[in-house]
């Protein structure tokens, strides 16, 4: 027939429809135990010809997207539809049936009435076995593996996980009218890419943007810059996220021009109060709210008050060493990494980001003219189980983002108070967790960067949190810092260990359980013992925290 003549692209023909078949219904177990109500696989076996679906694709009872797929055992090869949309179809061909090997053995069992033979294949480490029966005049199986063999009336994985033939029908085909609507056809590995990011929904947030260090910098479009560059920040109208669903950020970095690793953060901009960071951004650092703790110095925008929320941090992360731009600093053993990729579960401020505008931005600390480039985007992926979400209160955000525009670096902790935040909660909250994100800096062998410090947390005067955030991991991620500096003993700087952080790593934020808290007054202190200056050398942390409550 033709009906695939168009919806295969290519020089493919379905003969299926209006002739004779054999449709065969298998069912999964694992242990031997079958689930009720599940969707079998049903398979429809011609003369040259094989066609794999199952009961809700077949039937178009499936969410998009879904996929059909065809054995044509003359030429030897898969034809493969994947229905994205309604109108969204695209087909490939796969020629690995050629390629698969088997292992005969003497075997025979009885399936259904018909006598079956023993195969059995290695697939990427598993162990299947398949039994196939020649006592019927076509082939097929319920998946790719096998077609050939014959009509395969059970497959086992591992031992364990089987799909058998239940039932084998004799019947006239008529195919569903919706597989034939024209596909695009593609090679096999942009099928499969379209397919996988067709599963879940993706917001670009920055493409190829430059973060660096100029005098000269203006925004342009819908890019914000500011404090000379480092900070880009935009307006982005975000979709409306189920409760079933999940978040996720990803961030590539490039060099484009500095060599060195940077602290970087993206972050979301509170707009909820009488003031908000950006209008420190738009207005000067020092129309923030200030923050003191008896040393003498002003810190601007970090913690929060009744009329103000400081940024609420999505994302910590390190750039490396001059990825990608230093790339011909060449090591013999050594293959450098094109870009660093960062990726978290953001999953917790959906709540934030659900249905509403909001203000996202990427800071880059960094005073080089080519600086880094930057990619980002939230992924949101559906169809978990529906869950609360939580209810966000932004406490302190000590990185001081707008460095270059003269924010105070994060020194507050050279006192026994280092910082305290007082809130109250109108209502009453349950199952609290502060979400604690902590690195230390002090660039040189007696600053903080390189010198375990106890963090302490203490929530209402009671100690909630002590541990030494600590990174022993940094040589992993050695290929992605082409420009990292070697010494005389043999390690490169970006193998040493640091206050939970790497060059080219994402830094993971603790969830510390509060319990429940009451409505009323609380007080939140983050104490550390940082270490003193030396000459113009000096130690800081950058700490944010966030409550999380149903």
């Amino acid at each position: 027939m033709i009906l695939l003549l168009q919806a295969f692209g290519a020089n493919a023909q379905l003969n299926l429809d209006n002739n004779e078949v054999y449709k065969i219904t298998y069912s999964s177990s694992f242990n031997g135990k079958t689930r009720e109500h599940q969707n079998k696989t049903w398979v429809f076996a011609g003369a040259t010809q094989t066609l794999i679906t199952n009961e809700k694709d077949f039937t178009k009872k499936s969410p998009y997207p879904f996929e059909v797929s065809v054995a044509d055992h003359k030429k030897n090869e898969l034809e493969l539809l994947a229905f994205l949309g309604a109108q969204n179809v695209i087909s490939t061909t796969d020629t690995s049936l050629r390629n698969q090997q088997f292992e005969f053995s003497n075997e025979t069992k009885t399936i259904l009435g018909y006598t079956c033979k023993k195969a059995k294949a290695i697939v990427r480490s598993n162990t299947m076995e398949l039994w196939y029966t020649d006592q019927l005049p076509v082939k097929g199986a319920p998946s790719a593996l096998g077609q050939n063999l014959g009509l395969v009336l059970e497959m086992t994985r591992n031992g364990n996980s089987s799909i058998t033939a239940e039932k084998i029908e004799k019947q006239k085909l008529q195919l569903p009218s919706f597989v034939k609507t024209p596909a695009h056809q593609t090679d096999l590995l942009s099928y499969r890419d379209a397919i996988w990011k067709s599963r879940f929904t993706t917001i670009p947030l920055f493409t190829h943007q430059v973060i660096n260090f100029s005098d000269t910098t203006k925004s342009t479009g819908d890019i914000m810059r500011f404090a000379s560059g480092t900070i880009v920040v935009k307006k982005i109208k975000m979709p409306v996220i189920d409760s079933g669903s999940s978040a996720f950020l990803d961030v590539t970095e490039q060099s484009n021009g500095d060599a060195y690793d940077r602290t970087g953060t993206v972050f979301l901009i509170p707009v909820d109060k009488k003031q908000s960071f950006l209008d420190g951004l738009k207005n000067g650092v020092n129309t923030l709210p200030i923050y003191t703790n008896g040393n003498g110095k002003k810190y601007q925008g970090v913690i929060a008050t009744p009329d103000y929320n400081p940024l609420i941090e999505l994302m910590r992360f390190f750039t490396p060493f001059g990825i990608k731009q230093f790339n011909q600093n060449a090591i013999k053993g050594k293959q450098w990494q094109e870009a660093a990729p960062y990726r978290q579960d953001i999953t917790d401020f959906i709540p934030l980001l659900s249905n509403k505008e909001v203000y996202i931005g990427v800071f880059i600390g960094n005073y080089d003219k080519g600086g880094h480039k930057i990619t980002a985007n939230i992924t949101v992926h559906h169809d978990g189980p529906a869950q609360l979400r939580p209810h966000i209160v932004p406490l302190f955000n000590t990185l001081n983002a707008m460095e270059m525009a003269g924010q105070e670096y994060a020194t507050m902790f050279d006192t026994d108070k280092g910082i305290t935040v007082q809130f109250t909660l109108a209502n009453p909250l349950k199952n609290v967790h502060l979400r604690y994100v902590t690195t230390g800096h002090g660039g040189w062998g007696g600053g903080d960067e390189f010198v375990p410090r106890l963090n302490t947390i203490l929530m209402d005067g009671k100690i909630v949190f002590s541990m030494i955030p600590w990174r022993q991991d940094c040589g992993t991620y050695r290929l992605y810092n082409p420009a990292s500096g070697n010494f005389n003993n043999g390690l490169s700087s970006s193998d040493l260990s640091r206050s939970n952080w790497c060059p080219g790593t994402v830094t993971n934020p603790f969830l510390i359980e509060l319990g429940d808290l009451a409505a009323g007054e609380h007080t939140l202190q983050v104490k550390i013992p940082q270490g003193k200056p030396e000459g113009t050398s000096f130690s800081s942390w950058n700490v944010s925290g966030v409550l999380l409550a149903d």
